[in-house]
Formats: structure tokens, C-alpha cells, sequence
């Protein structure tokens, strides 16, 4: 096992060949331990290279929905009202602190992902 630092993207890409290669070696032997350790370079090389944004909190909340198979009407009881859970999916109104706190529970959502700002439509 040979295993260097990923310091530019032909590190990077000759990584990622290498990582397909060996990723379904079997669990416990040398090539597996391998795979293990390059994924780890390579998502600390993707993270620093590569960056990727989280969903502003509208996006969070339409991902988890779809995830979920939701639809508007099952957050009712998180945002209160079909109209209320309408303006707030349409940008037309924000999230209040309550809204939050109970989205957190309703969608298995991270409360910083919920409390950043986000621009309304329509103001």
C-alpha cells in the first residue's frame, strides 16, 4: 500500500482511478484498509477544493420534503395553515423561531441550517 497526499488535480484524479479500483475490496484486507484511507484524502481534498454550499433554508426544507415524500399540507402542523405553509415555501414569508423549532423535529433538519437568512419574494 502506497499512499501519498493529494496535492493537485492529477493527485486528485489518479486518486479517485485507484479508489474505483479497489472499492469493493473485501472488508479487513490490505487493499480494503487502502480504500478506506484514500476516501478520507479525498473527501478532505474534495472539501477544501471542491466546496459545496448547503440549501438556503427554503431549499432544505423542499430537499427533505421530497425525500420524505411530503407534500405542503404535512407541514401544516409545523408552520400552521396551508396558506401560511404556501407563503413560506414561496418565499413570501419567513421562517418564524417556533416554525424552526418545529421543522427541526418534523424534517430531522439541523436548526443552523434553518436560521439563515434568505431573501422574500414579493416584498
Amino acid at each position: 500500500m502506497y499512499i501519498k497526499p493529494i496535492k493537485s488535480e492529477l493527485d486528485y484524479q489518479n486518486a479517485l482511478k485507484r479508489l474505483e479500483v479497489i472499492f469493493e475490496a473485501k472488508i479487513g484486507s490490505q487493499e480494503s484498509d487502502e480504500a478506506d484511507i484514500l476516501g478520507m484524502i479525498i473527501d478532505d481534498y474534495e472539501k477544501k477544493h471542491y466546496p459545496i454550499e448547503a440549501p438556503d433554508p427554503i431549499e432544505a426544507i423542499k430537499i427533505r420534503m421530497e425525500e420524505m415524500q411530503l407534500k405542503q399540507i404535512d407541514l401544516v402542523d409545523a408552520i400552521g395553515g396551508k396558506s401560511r405553509v404556501s407563503e413560506v415555501l414561496n418565499r413570501k414569508r419567513k421562517l418564524t423561531v417556533k416554525m424552526i423549532r418545529k421543522l427541526t423535529t418534523r424534517l430531522n433538519l439541523s436548526p443552523g441550517l434553518l436560521i439563515h437568512d434568505y431573501q422574500k419574494t414579493g416584498q
